[in-house]
């Protein structure tokens, strides 16, 4: 085929010259709404037949894609073809996706390249670039950050922290569901925060979903108080183990909040969930003052402040009376 003058592969190989190219397609697809579709086919075409082009023309392309990719010219959609088996055994895909990392994440930030991956189910594809056998977090992570591109692997494996906190929190739910014991559920759950260095205060959190996902919760508000309690003072013990620390009892509350803030037929239960857990001793009073007076959620906060007042008030005073009797003594 005859190259022009014009053909990107002539041009010269720099960001200045790559952002020109761009600026061209872009005023063209704005003039003509019709060709985006089309455009965004005909790279993914080109993508494929990427070991037909010599490195420079292939660096060229990268940097023009991935400028493209963060104006919004192209969706992240247009990646799938770097998964194509022959593109990736050749080790022509990771090549490439260094170069169209560097130039998408310099036009923005690893932010926006990730709502972007996520908006198109492409967040937890990038380990395809790889063949089979190297498809591991450690080696995208050494392959990625040798290239200079730590925020992708970063952000790789927080997407795999992300993945590994669903399946456990996945199989507790199913050990609930299944009768096994809370003493094997919290061996089980011990074990798994050391094997995945998961720290105390990020498995109650996991531990609170799955305790509220193991059942089917009533739709009237006025008999899902009555259900949850219940349900909350049967599984206390899983939340106990725990909560051994203060900042674990923070979380704990801080993701009552949420729950009952997200779940409406929840909004007016939040004061007898918190008064079920401390009675069990899963709160301390510390705790719970905490909460109120500083660290609470902006979510529903005047309506939880509310409920919680005269709570908040008798520990006050039984802290005071405490105190006075300590003295007298």
């Amino acid at each position: 085929m005859t190259r022009t003058n014009f053909c990107l592969f002539t041009a010269q190989e720099d960001v200045k010259t790559m952002k020109a190219y761009a600026q061209v397609f872009n005023k063209l697809i704005r003039r003509y709404k019709y060709l985006e579709k089309g455009f965004e086919e005909e790279i993914k075409k080109l993508l494929l037949f990427l070991k037909g082009f010599s490195e420079s023309e292939r660096n060229k392309l990268a940097m023009l894609t991935g400028i493209l990719l963060a104006n919004g010219s192209l969706p992240a959609s247009i990646l799938s073809s770097l998964f194509n088996d022959n593109l990736v055994k050749e080790g022509v895909s990771p090549a490439f996706a260094v170069k169209l990392f560097k130039s998408w994440i310099n036009e923005k930030d690893i932010n926006s390249v990730a709502a972007s991956l996520r908006k198109v189910g492409m967040d937890n594809r990038l380990m395809e670039v790889f063949p089979v056998n190297k498809r591991s977090y450690d080696h995208f992570s050494k392959f990625f950050t040798d290239a200079g591109l730590k925020e992708l692997s970063d952000f790789a494996r927080n997407q795999k922290s992300l993945g590994d906190r669903k399946e456990l929190q996945k199989e507790l739910q199913e050990q609930m569901s299944q009768g096994v014991s809370f003493k094997e559920i919290i061996a089980y759950g011990k074990e798994e925060m050391k094997k995945s260095s998961i720290s105390e205060q990020l498995m109650i959190g996991i531990m609170w979903t799955s305790v509220m996902s193991s059942v089917e919760w009533n739709k009237k508000e006025e008999l899902v108080t009555e259900q949850a309690i219940k349900h909350l003072k049967q599984h206390s013990p899983l939340l106990k183990a725990f909560t051994t620390q203060g900042l674990s009892e923070l979380t704990l509350l801080l993701k009552v909040q949420e729950y009952c803030y997200d779940n409406i037929h929840f909004m007016k239960t939040f004061q007898k969930i918190v008064l079920l857990l401390y009675k069990v001793d899963v709160l301390s009073e510390e705790a719970v003052l905490k909460w109120y007076t500083e660290a609470h959620l902006p979510k529903g906060k005047s309506v939880f402040l509310e409920q919680m007042k005269k709570f908040v008030e008798w520990l006050k005073n039984a802290e005071e009376e405490s105190e006075s009797e300590e003295e007298s003594d």
